[in-house]
């Protein structure tokens, strides 16, 4: 009996931090004007990806297709675009 109650009292305070850890890399996507955006886990608006032929203002990576990010963090930068070709 006390082994089940141990069981289920783990159980019990492991799927609330399993949850939290999900959210922890959801990300939210958006449009302002025509200005796209996501939020970042820290909770800040960061420009996707673009095209372009030199480096924009702000970007923070160059990914390996051309396109550049304005990730706040080194993980998952650029990780639906082929990986990071280049930190500016």
């Amino acid at each position: 009996m006390r082994f089940l109650i141990a069981v289920l009292a783990f159980a019990a305070l492991a799927v609330p931090a399993t949850s939290d850890a999900r959210q922890h890399y959801r990300y939210s996507y958006g449009q302002v004007g025509s200005s796209q955006y996501y939020t970042a886990r820290s909770g800040h608006r960061a420009h996707r990806p673009v095209q372009a032929a030199r480096a924009p203002a702000g970007a923070s990576a160059q990914c390996r297709d051309g396109s550049w990010s304005f990730s706040e963090n080194h993980r998952g930068t650029c990780s639906w675009h082929g990986g990071v070709a280049r930190w500016p």
